[in-house]
């Protein structure tokens, strides 16, 4: 037994679905041990960091594929294939994320800031960072995946090009908007700018 638990973390992606398709309840757990945080970083960038909501999204994903684990098609890479499924979740949020955006409005409180110089780099830091959670989240989702995928989950353009159903002159198209987009909202952090 423990030779076969060895044996299945040294499978691939494609391998593990195979067994999975058996109903291999060890292939289920490893490619959810490899995925599992991942998908959940990808939503948490996609899903304007609701961390409950992403959670959920990676619950259903793999309910997905206990469900209908022969749905993947194994001459696929699994990577490009899973996010594919991310992507398409993300899309079918926006959609009701639209719906529910048009019925309430959500205020942030300000804090008060003290000036100090390690207090100000920090409150500079943050306001960087969630100003760009922002820019990003304003994206509309075909950039806001391009820019994901490749940014944050490393992915190639040919890889990005499978996982969207796009050719790569489209995945380098986007990206540029993309990143020119964010680069232009957030110039008021750029050294450079500011000088």
């Amino acid at each position: 037994m423990k030779i076969f638990q060895k044996q299945v973390k040294q499978l691939s992606d494609e391998e593990l679905m195979k067994l999975m398709s058996k109903g291999n309840q060890r292939a289920f757990n490893e490619i959810y041990q490899r995925y599992a945080d991942v998908l959940f970083g990808y939503f948490m960038k996609m899903l304007a960091r609701d961390k409950e909501k992403c959670e959920d999204m990676v619950h259903d994903l793999f309910a997905k594929i206990i469900r209908k684990p022969n749905y993947f098609d194994v001459n696929r890479s699994f990577r490009t294939w899973v996010f594919s499924v991310a992507c398409n979740m993300c899309k079918n949020e926006y959609k009701r994320m639209s719906v529910r955006k048009h019925i309430s409005n959500e205020f942030e409180p300000t804090n008060f800031i003290q000036s100090d110089s390690d207090t100000l780099k920090k409150v500079h830091e943050s306001s960087f960072s969630e100003s760009f959670h922002k820019a990003l989240n304003n994206l509309d989702d075909k950039h806001k995946s391009v820019f994901s995928l490749r940014h944050f989950e490393g992915f190639s353009m040919k890889e990005i090009a499978e996982t969207l159903n796009i050719n790569e002159g489209t995945v380098k198209s986007r990206l540029f908007y993309a990143t020119k987009t964010l680069a232009g909202i957030l110039k008021e952090f750029n050294p450079i700018h500011n000088q």
